[in-house]
C-alpha cells in the first residue's frame, strides 16, 4: 500500500511509520517538525527502520495539504497531527482550534478534492464525552473506579465536549465521521484512551505514563494533578498500531464507525499506581508533588473495547505492567538523547 501518516514524525506516528515501512509498504509522512523529538524520530526511522518520504508541511494551510494528495495516490491516510494538550489549549484556544479543527477539515477537503477515496483513520480522544458527572465513581483503595460500568465507558455514551481541546477533537471527529456519510470516503475514528510506549517524550501536560517512566530513569521531579487517584486505561503503541492495521483490512465493512481503543478494563492504573509501581521494580523514589486539578480531568476513564473487538478483532495484547517495563528499558537505552531533547 501507498500509505499517508499526517503528523507522522511525532510519537505514534513515527512507531505507525516504522511498522508500515518494516512491512514493506510505501509510507509518506507529513508534518511540520514543530514538536520537539520530531527531527529525532525522522532520523531513526531513516537510519533505523528504512525509506520514507517526508513532506514538510502544516495541516493548517489548506493548500500544503493539497499539494501532497496531488503528488501521490494514496491507499491509506492515518491523521495523528494534533495539539494534544488540555492545559495548551486553555491557555492559546485559538491555535488548539486551528490545529485540531480547521487542520483536519483541511484533510478532509483535500482528500475529496483529491477525487481518490483512500481508508481514513483518525485519532480522536476520550476527551469528547467530557467530565461525565452523571456516570456514579467510587473510590477504591488508591484509585477511582466506575460503580456500575465493570467493562467501561461505550461508544453511546453521550458526548459533552469539555475544554477546548475537547471541543477541537470533537468537532474533527464529527466532520471525519460525516465524511463517510455524506461523501462516501472510507473513514474510522478512533476515540483513544491513554497511549504510551517508545519514542515517547512525555510532558506533565501530556504523556503521563512516559513523563513518569522518564522522570523515574533521569531522577527529575514530576506534578501530580489532583489526588493522583485518577485512573485511566492505558495502551501500548504496539497494540495501538495493530488497531491501525486491522482496521485498514477491514475498512469496507467498518467505515463511517467510531470505536473506543484504550487499554480496557484489564488494562486501567492510576496515577499513584505507577509511581508505586516504578519504585518497586526501579528500588528508587519517584520525586513527585501535588497541584489542583485541571481542566476537564476525568476522575476516572475507562473504554468499554467490545465493539472493536467483535467488529474488527481487536483487543491489547500488552498487560501494563509489561509495558511500563518494556518503555523503562528503552528510556535507560536513551538516556543521552532523551536528556537532550528535553532538556
Amino acid at each position: 500500500m501507498k500509505v499517508l501518516i499526517i503528523g507522522g514524525a511525532g510519537f505514534v506516528g513515527a512507531n505507525t511509520a516504522a511498522r508500515f515501512i518494516r512491512n514493506r509498504h510505501k509510507v509518506t509522512i507529513l508534518d511540520n517538525l514543530s514538536r520537539r523529538g520530531t527531527k529525532e524520530n525522522i532520523e531513526w526511522l531513516k537510519r533505523k527502520v528504512g525509506r520514507c518520504d517526508l513532506f514538510k508541511a502544516d495541516i493548517r494551510e489548506h493548500k500544503e495539504v493539497k499539494r501532497v494528495f496531488a503528488r501521490q495516490k494514496y491507499d491509506a491516510v492515518i491523521h495523528l497531527a494534533a495539539q494534544v494538550a488540555v492545559t495548551t489549549s486553555v491557555t492559546d484556544p485559538r491555535e488548539d482550534f486551528e490545529i485540531n479543527a480547521l487542520g483536519t477539515f483541511n484533510v478532509l477537503e483535500a482528500i475529496r478534492e483529491s477525487g481518490r477515496k483512500p481508508a481514513v483513520i483518525f485519532a480522536s480522544t476520550n476527551k469528547v464525552y467530557g467530565g461525565m458527572e452523571h456516570i456514579k465513581v467510587v473510590k477504591r483503595q488508591k484509585r477511582y473506579q466506575y460503580r456500575d460500568l465493570p467493562k467501561g465507558i461505550d461508544e453511546k455514551e453521550v458526548l459533552d465536549f469539555h475544554s477546548p481541546y475537547g471541543c477541537s477533537k470533537g468537532a474533527a471527529d464529527q466532520y471525519v465521521r460525516d465524511y463517510a456519510r455524506i461523501y462516501e470516503i472510507p473513514t474510522v475514528v478512533f476515540r483513544q484512551s491513554c497511549i504510551y510506549g517508545y519514542r515517547q517524550f512525555g510532558i506533565e501536560d501530556q504523556g503521563w505514563v512516559a513523563w513518569f517512566t522518564i522522570a523515574a530513569a533521569l531522577g527529575k521531579r514530576v506534578t501530580v494533578y489532583g489526588d493522583g487517584m485518577q485512573v485511566r486505561d492505558v495502551l501500548f503503541i504496539e497494540d495501538l498500531v495493530d488497531a491501525y492495521e486491522l482496521a485498514i483490512k477491514n475498512i469496507k465493512k467498518i467505515s463511517g464507525r467510531i470505536y473506543n481503543v484504550g487499554g480496557g478494563p484489564k488494562n486501567q492504573m492510576s496515577l499513584l499506581e505507577l509511581i508505586a509501581f516504578l519504585e518497586k521494580f526501579t528500588g528508587k523514589k519517584l520525586k513527585h508533588q501535588f497541584d489542583d486539578w485541571r481542566p476537564g480531568d476525568q476522575p476516572c476513564f475507562v473504554c468499554n473495547i467490545d465493539r472493536a473487538r467483535k467488529d474488527f478483532g481487536w483487543k491489547p495484547k500488552t498487560t501494563v505492567e509489561k509495558g511500563v517495563r518494556q518503555l523503562y528499558d528503552w528510556v535507560s537505552e536513551n538516556q543521552e538523547m532523551l536528556q537532550r531533547v528535553m532538556g
